[in-house]
């Protein structure tokens, strides 16, 4: 039996259409009817309509795609052809509006007839604002102004005595013992600092500035020198990953909240600390001292460990013996808050990427072993490689090869030969990214390495430089269609894995407005109100403009 994907093993794409008919019994008791209102010509309108007099037919209902993940996993994607059909005839139409102009400011000055309220007073009355209207103010405005008063009344700030402008915050002793600034609305100062808008020395000593946010140590760094790009390594030690895990965040003297200010030095910045680390790391459990402390590696120090320590894993047998065999990268790109104080994504707009390596087993409890047992540990990656496994035993083919032929010989899920049928956004000799036939987000993009590269460890520099191109790319053709709150995830497969089919793998998943994830998605059904095909369309037009701008 073949899995549940839409990835046939002769490398093709298959979906159901449902068109529905069918006949509702009526079971209702009495009828309500209601005056609605009126219209323009003053004609009244009531809800007769709502209470037939008899059963229902629908003789021909809304045409449904149903398209099931490449991966069975990851649910079922469906499209509503009506909704679809409007994208199909304008695919430039797939794109979120662009940030508009808010200035609390200008709104009161021109309110008050254009004369401008003193400092003191505008501070009064932010102050006097209920907080749901500040949370609101702090994360839509777009004028430094509103955010700069909004911050003095959030927390408290140590200022230069000359300019008056920010260089610290105030610091006292909790109840622990630690220093904690004082900040007396944690939302508005989240909401705030997250705001591009706000003054760059505010973002600074409010979030950038190492020690800002906690007491995390940099363990690392990456400069470019004449490039201006710094990125710091954070060890996170008491993550929600029980081995903790490190972020690599664009530095205080190189502030980055908008993927158009991302340049392809910093995402390789990056990245660079991302193979880095985990290179040491497995380096160091195979019994290698890559590199004294208080040290990095440059590029080729860097590749020529790789290969050492791939040499090892496939000569020796000693993969099976590494304790730490994964890894877990992501991305989250974006911040937003509710007036109501929802949190809406991520964790904090400045640029960053978090990394960690994943144990093999841990310790289990509650077992019938006298020595206590063990369980393997969660990877996303695993899941392809379960998946592959189902999926090679079942059908004979392996999973990857038709995936990618798949793309490679896509028709067009309404069946059309007159428009575009390409899901390939962008490829060259190492890596493609693509629209997958069923999307999860309705934006979703997919990266993936050519060749047999399941993970970091089996990829050369050329490949890594090329996943680091792609990976930017990707996320500026999908800020200038409008997204502004993206997950990437890396699927990787493990380190002693030995199936040359499952390819290291990043999802793109963007947070649109009108899918916020409620019941439908909770059941792993996916609804998306455009072909994939047109999707990609709308990308490769993006795509010239990103590239050029790329240099």
């Amino acid at each position: 039996m073949i899995p549940r994907t839409c990835v046939e093993p002769s490398g093709r794409f298959v979906y159901g259409i449902h068109k529905p008919s069918y006949v509702v019994r009526n079971l209702r008791y009495g009828d309500l009817i209601q005056s609605l209102g009126a219209d323009r010509g003053f004609q009244p309108v009531d809800n007769h309509v709502n209470f037939p007099p008899g059963d229902i037919e629908e003789r021909e209902a809304e045409v449904i795609y149903e398209i099931p993940n490449p991966f069975a996993f990851r649910g079922v994607t469906y499209i509503l052809k009506r909704w679809a059909e409007a994208k199909a005839a304008d695919p430039t139409a797939i794109t979120l509006p662009n940030l508009q102009e808010c200035s609390f400011s200008k709104f009161i000055n021109e309110w008050n007839d254009g004369i401008e309220l003193s400092e003191s007073r505008f501070s009064r009355m932010l102050r006097s604002l209920p907080d749901a209207l500040k949370l609101a103010l702090a994360a839509t405005s777009t004028d430094p102004e509103d955010l700069r008063r909004l911050a003095d009344q959030c927390c408290d700030f140590i200022r230069d005595p000359k300019s008056g402008r920010p260089v610290g915050l105030v610091f006292e002793i909790d109840e622990t013992g630690h220093s904690r600034a004082i900040i007396s609305n944690l939302h508005l100062f989240e909401a705030l600092a997250n705001n591009v808008f706000l003054p760059d020395d505010y973002k600074i000593v409010m979030v950038l500035r190492p020690g800002a946010q906690g007491s995390s140590e940099v363990v690392g760094d990456w400069q470019a020198q004449g490039l201006g790009s710094h990125v710091f390594e954070y060890l996170r030690r008491n993550s929600y990953i029980p081995w903790g895990h490190y972020a690599a965040n664009m530095a205080d003297d190189d502030i980055r909240y908008r993927i158009d200010d991302l340049s392809i030095t910093d995402i390789t910045g990056m990245r660079h600390l991302y193979y880095q680390r985990t290179y040491v790391r497995v380096a160091h459990e195979l019994g290698m001292e890559p590199l004294p402390a208080r040290s990095s590696m440059n590029p080729e120090k860097l590749e020529e460990l790789r290969r050492k320590i791939r040499q090892v894993l496939e000569t020796s047998g000693r993969a099976s013996q590494l304790r730490f065999n994964a890894t877990l990268w992501g991305w989250n790109f974006g911040f937003d808050y509710s007036p109501s104080g929802y949190r809406l994504h991520a964790s904090h707009q400045q640029v960053h990427q978090q990394y960690a390596m994943v144990p093999r087993e841990m310790k289990s409890s509650n077992t019938s072993e006298p020595s206590g047992g063990s369980l393997n540990t969660f990877c996303c990656g695993d899941m392809i490689q379960e998946f592959t496994a189902q999926y090679r035993r079942n059908t004979g083919r392996p999973f990857f090869e038709a995936y990618l032929k798949a793309i490679r010989s896509n028709q067009r899920l309404d069946g059309r030969r007159d428009l575009e049928k390409s899901l390939i956004v962008y490829e060259d000799d190492r890596v493609m990214l693509f629209v997958p036939k069923a999307q999860t987000s309705q934006w979703e993009l997919q990266l993936a390495a050519h060749g047999a590269v399941g993970n970091i460890i089996e990829a050369d520099s050329i490949t890594r430089a090329a996943l680091d191109r792609a990976m930017l790319i990707a996320m500026k053709i999908l800020s200038s269609l409008g997204a502004r709150m993206v997950t990437v995830i890396e699927y990787a497969k493990r380190f002693d894995n030995e199936d040359s089919d499952q390819r290291l793998l990043y999802m793109f998943l963007p947070r649109v407005p009108e899918s916020p994830g409620a019941f439908s998605e909770a059941q792993m059904r996916w609804i998306c109100g455009h072909y994939p095909e047109d999707f990609a369309i709308a990308c490769r037009r993006q795509l010239e403009g990103v590239l050029e701008n790329m240099g």
